[in-house]
């Protein structure tokens, strides 16, 4: 299992592309890898033949695993040359990864294979982790957690290391109740059941407990962009034809919350337990939608760029997330987040905070509407635009004046 950050501490695979016995080509893509951060891509690391596959589509294992053999074309047998290692006693010699799947703990969380290990040992089911509360990363269940239940540190209740049941709510009985299980199942007749793939369940898993760590609130916002509107319509053709890639409204609105964020730090830090982390980079993470769900990759130092520079790798980061060939550290250290709520012609919207950060601002669609200015009526192309804050830490008053310097910004935009 390769390397894919250094925060990633392990991998899934999601599919081989090639089967044992077909040839592989250097920097050709063999499989793809899940982590908790992103999907990858993977390239064979030179020519030869698949030999063998040691760690089957589903598994996680850690990284560093050998996951597969690669032999040399010339090799008739299909076998991989051994290679050169210290002798180890039998007894130090490690199980190989595929003899532990992680399929056999059915638990609907990501667990490391030291976790596993110590679940396995002490006979803790899936029901029992998925109870436990992590203390690491997205809530991840660490060494210290899991051994703290196994030694009832954690859990008062927990005095056996032998599997117990954890009773479960009792459900409603239906309005047709029947003895017959084939009349229980009747009900499931006239639905589809569509069983959630890794990257639903990673994006559910994010979702709630972003809403377990935060207060949301949303404040909303009115503003007219015009002035924006017009000088875009104005330079995207000649601007595509000499940049090669297109000027977007969210390049403005990351030019705009980038400046405004040096004014409000409170907006870009993060918490840890009773501790506020003012961040000193400004990296703007911006929503993607994908047919499999939403990746959020990063503008680092968005402050430090000017409007072409952010539409340079608005359109490099959109583009690669699209093929799947982000890398993990491109989706990672994000201080504030944007997401595009008009896209398909809403009006706003009330977005989920990106954990860790504090704030995410939603853009909602740009229509021509009629208002007031002066004491006259005038057609305006107007946007309405939301903040959803962290209220244990931002108050709405602080949260309402950034929305407004927001709205300052935009309108009185200085064009390039």
């Amino acid at each position: 299992m390769p390397q894919m950050g250094e925060s990633i501490v392990e991998g899934t695979i999601i599919k081989w592309r090639k089967q044992p016995g077909e040839p592989v080509q250097k920097d050709e893509i063999i499989l793809e890898i899940s982590t908790d951060k992103v999907d990858s891509e993977i390239p064979a690391p030179a020519d030869g033949i698949l030999a063998e596959i040691l760690v089957e589509e589903g598994q996680t294992v850690a990284v560093g695993t050998p996951i597969a053999r690669i032999s040399k074309k010339d090799d008739k047998q299909g076998k991989s040359e051994p290679t050169p290692q210290r002798e180890q006693p039998p007894e130090t010699k490690p199980e190989p990864a595929i003899k532990t799947p992680a399929i056999e703990l059915d638990s609907k969380r990501f667990l490391s294979p030291v976790v596993k290990k110590i679940a396995r040992e002490h006979g803790l089911g899936a029901a029992q982790l998925d109870a436990i509360v992590g203390s690491g990363i997205n809530g991840r269940i660490t060494k210290s957690d899991i051994l703290a239940v196994v030694e009832g540190k954690s859990r008062p209740d927990f005095k056996s290391p032998m599997p117990t049941e954890i009773p479960q709510p009792s459900l409603p009985e239906p309005i047709m109740a029947s003895s017959d299980s084939a009349a229980a199942e009747a009900s499931y007749e006239d639905h589809e059941i569509i069983a959630m793939d890794h990257v639903r369940k990673r994006i559910a898993e994010h979702m709630l407990l972003s809403k377990r760590t935060s207060a949301h609130v949303t404040s909303v916002a009115e503003v007219d962009l015009t002035p924006i509107v017009q000088y875009r319509e104005s330079v995207k053709k000649m601007f595509e034809q000499r940049e090669g890639f297109p000027l977007t409204y969210t390049v403005f609105f990351i030019d705009a919350a980038a400046r405004a964020l040096k004014e409000f730090p409170l907006i870009n830090a993060s918490v840890d337990k009773d501790r506020i982390i003012l961040k000193r980079q400004i990296n703007i993470g911006i929503a993607v939608g994908m047919d499999r769900g939403l990746i959020v990759p990063v503008v680092r130092n968005a402050d430090q760029m000017n409007l072409t520079g952010i539409a340079r790798t608005v359109a490099d980061l959109a583009n690669r997330a699209r093929n799947k060939e982000l890398n993990p550290e491109e989706v990672q250290g994000g201080t504030f987040s944007i997401t595009n709520i008009g896209t398909f012609g809403n009006l706003f919207g009330t977005p989920i905070i990106n954990q860790p950060q504090l704030a995410i601002l939603g853009t909602g669609v740009i229509k021509k509407r009629p208002v007031v200015i002066n004491d006259a009526i005038a057609i305006r192309s107007m946007m309405f635009i939301s903040l959803t804050y962290d209220h244990r830490i931002i108050d709405g008053l602080y949260a309402g004046r950034f929305l407004q310097r927001l709205v300052q910004m935009l309108e009185g935009y200085s064009f390039p």
